[in-house]
């Protein structure tokens, strides 16, 4: 009777549903920001099935974006690393291309005669930026074989950035005068002495590469087919590490004793990790994307991320750790393999011996991805109609097969806003720059006429198109077909971080990846 009484008295009190709470994810401690170069999105729809690594478990857990996009015209290393950070175009980072990114003769670096770099020619801020002006105890850490890729996504910022030159691991007096110790205990360790006279062989059986190994064109005629040999002479084996699955280890080993040695990740606030990874490149111009050469660089690639990814893990939790990875341009095949053609760079030597003859002027024309840059100022200075004369050249320049597409500055600035060539060189030159023309080519088509290797640089959709992922605790994976771009990525991370960007930004925050997340 009790117990019966005990049941009339509970169903008689007020009922209140319980709404499932949502799991409170941890705290990020670490921002890891993977870039690699040359990394075309197809590589990674193409191979899925065979990454059981790093770059697979990305795609099994992040959200993939196959059809991101390096949205300006010159497509090169340079310009595309300053996309990634800033959420700004190359036009407002002022990185224009290679050459005039992060070269620096001010900057020497520190135990090494290549040439000196900083990031002097950047302008604005990044996500690190944005980053400390929250929490100014924030720490950061750039780590790439190239300079132009360990330096640009860390902005100004003069904090431990290195990249690999001649043979070590080492940066400009930009950031400093001396190495940090464990850096120099790296170096002291001599991986190329250890790895010269080795050999890059296939990971797996070769009747599993569906792509031919004697491709005649690939690698200027030689060393084309499999195993490839590191020379046994130091100097030799330093430099041609740069194109071996090894590079990328090594690189991936410095930014892991870097992150150990600054203790990235392990304090109260979160810290940033760059690391911008370069053998795919390097693959690809000398052995293209349809190589047998690619295929096993991928595989490499992905088992050395993995193994990164679980040392990682061992310093800073895996649920606690924010990943975005995408690349900073992709790459055209070799017209040799059946489509386009090659085009010689606009000859500016005789524009330059014209206007030093009749105006006594140091004209400095150049040409890179098909923007000829010059002293403007100097001749139009001189009385001479600088609009005339671009549009000489630009109509001598539109003859040239594959050419597809010429401005001069005063066409770009008439071109309509639904022009996307117009667009994208609109988002590509910095305001004051000194130009003639800007020339794009037709799919398939590459600058330069040396047949040693294939390249990126244009506007055509292979060079533009990038993968963009997002790994970060609680979401859920998936993938997004729409087209999306990279300067989406600094402010898609500041956002999941609850970071404002300390300036205007060009980019979007992407819902598909913020709307999903659970705050902390």
């Amino acid at each position: 009777m009790r117990c019966f009484r005990l049941v009339i008295l509970l169903a008689s009190l007020p009922w209140t549903p319980v709404t499932p709470q949502a799991p409170i994810r941890p705290p990020i401690r670490l921002v890891v920001a993977l870039t690699v170069d040359q990394l075309r999105p197809d590589y990674l729809e193409r191979w899925r099935g065979e990454l059981p690594g790093g770059l697979g478990r990305l795609l099994r857990e992040g959200v993939f974006f196959p059809h991101g996009e390096q949205d300006h015209a010159m497509t090169e290393t340079a310009p595309g690393h300053s996309t990634l950070m800033s959420g700004r175009s190359p036009a407002s980072t002022g990185i224009v291309s290679n050459d005039l990114g992060v070269p620096d003769s001010l900057s020497p670096l520190i135990g090494s005669t290549a040439i000196g770099a900083s990031p002097r020619r950047f302008l604005g801020t990044t996500l690190f930026d944005w980053m400390v002006a929250r929490d100014p105890a924030t720490r950061g850490l750039s780590v790439s074989r190239k300079d132009r890729g360990a330096i640009l996504p860390m902005g100004r910022a003069k904090e431990p950035v290195f990249w690999y030159a001649e043979g070590h691991f080492t940066t400009s007096r930009y950031y400093g005068d001396t190495l940090p110790t464990w850096l120099r205990e790296w170096n002291a360790r001599d991986p190329v002495a250890k790895l010269k006279g080795t050999a890059w062989n296939l990971l797996r059986d070769s009747a599993t590469y569906p792509e031919r190994d004697d491709r005649a064109f690939e690698s200027g005629g030689s060393d084309v087919v499999f195993p490839h040999l590191v020379p046994e002479d130091w100097s030799r084996a330093a430099a041609r590490l740069t194109e071996s699955p090894y590079m990328d280890s090594l690189t991936l080993d410095v930014a892991l004793q870097g992150t150990r040695a600054l203790q990235l990740g392990n304090r109260g606030g979160t810290d940033f990790l760059a690391i911008s990874l370069s053998t795919t490149d390097a693959v690809g111009h000398k052995w293209g994307p349809g190589s047998r050469e690619m295929h096993d660089q991928i595989l490499r690639l992905d088992h050395w991320l993995g193994w990164f990814l679980d040392s990682l893990a061992t310093m800073v939790p895996a649920d606690q750790i924010m990943i975005s990875l995408t690349a900073d341009h992709g790459a055209t095949e070799f017209p040799e393999a059946g489509n386009g053609g090659r085009v010689a760079a606009p000859a500016v030597r005789p524009l330059n011996q014209w206007a030093l003859a009749r105006y006594h002027i140091n004209f400095g024309a150049m040409v890179e991805s098909g923007l000829v840059l010059a002293d403007v100022p100097a001749l139009a200075s001189r009385g001479v109609n600088v609009d005339s004369l671009s549009a000489v050249l630009a109509a001598e320049i539109r003859k040239t097969p594959g050419v597809r597409a010429v401005y001069t500055p005063r066409s770009l600035a008439a071109a309509p806003a639904t022009d996307p060539e117009a667009g994208r060189w609109r988002r590509q030159i910095p305001p004051g720059t000194s130009w003639l023309v800007a020339a794009a080519l037709s799919d398939g088509w590459v600058w330069g006429g040396s047949k040693a290797s294939t390249g990126h640089g244009t506007t055509n959709l292979l060079d533009v198109r990038v993968p963009i992922l997002f790994r970060i605790p609680g979401m859920a994976p998936s993938v997004v077909a729409r087209t999306v771009r990279t300067i989406d990525i600094a402010p898609t991370l500041a956002a999941a971080l609850g970071v404002k960007p300390t300036q205007r930004v060009e980019g979007v925050v992407l819902p598909e990846v913020v709307h999903l997340l659970v705050r902390h």
